[in-house]
C-alpha cells in the first residue's frame, strides 16, 4: 500500500502531508486514519504508548469516544527527508459539556510507501469557555478558506 505524498519531501509535498494527516484525523474514524501508519508502527501520544496500527487503533478509539466534537489543525513545522514535524491546536468537549484547547507537536518518520513508522507527540491542554472557541466550522474537514494556526494567533 503507498500513501502519497512520499519521502523524500519538499516543502509543497511536506504540507499536501500535514494537510492529508489533518483531514483524516478530522474524520475521527479510527479505522481509516490508522491506515495512514505502518503495521508496525510506534507511538507515543502524551503518556500513552502504541505498538502497532491496531494499537493505534484502539487509542484513537479511546480518544474519541471522551473527545466529543473534535476538530484539528496542523500547521507544518519542518522537515527532512523522511520526517515531518508539526504543530497543532484542536478543541473537543467531554461529556459533561467541559470544552477543551489542545495544543502540542508531533514528529512523524515515513516509510518509502508515505506511511508513518513513527508518531511522538507531546501535548498540553486546557478548559476553556464555549464562547472561547476558535475552532468551530461544522464537524467535516476544515475548510480552505479557514484560518491557520498562525492566522488563528496560535
Amino acid at each position: 500500500m503507498s500513501r502519497p505524498p512520499l519521502p523524500p519531501f519538499t516543502a509543497e509535498t511536506a504540507a499536501q502531508k500535514v494537510r492529508l494527516a489533518e483531514d483524516g484525523w478530522n474524520t475521527r474514524d479510527p479505522k481509516r486514519v490508522a491506515l495512514a501508519y505502518t503495521e508496525d508502527t510506534q507511538w507515543r501520544n502524551r503518556a500513552e504508548f502504541a505498538q502497532g496500527r491496531a494499537a493505534a487503533e484502539a487509542l484513537l478509539t479511546r480518544k474519541w469516544a471522551r473527545e466529543l466534537d473534535y476538530r484539528l489543525v496542523k500547521e507544518l513545522w519542518a522537515y527532512t527527508e523522511n520526517r515531518i514535524a508539526v504543530r497543532f491546536a484542536y478543541e473537543y468537549h467531554d461529556d459533561s459539556g467541559q470544552w477543551f484547547r489542545a495544543y502540542g507537536n508531533e514528529n512523524w518518520e515515513f516509510d518509502e510507501h508515505g506511511l508513518m513508522r513513527r508518531r511522538i507527540a507531546s501535548i498540553n491542554e486546557h478548559p476553556i469557555r464555549a464562547d472561547e472557541r476558535k475552532l468551530d466550522w461544522p464537524l467535516s474537514r476544515r475548510p480552505d478558506d479557514y484560518p491557520s494556526l498562525t492566522e488563528l494567533g496560535f
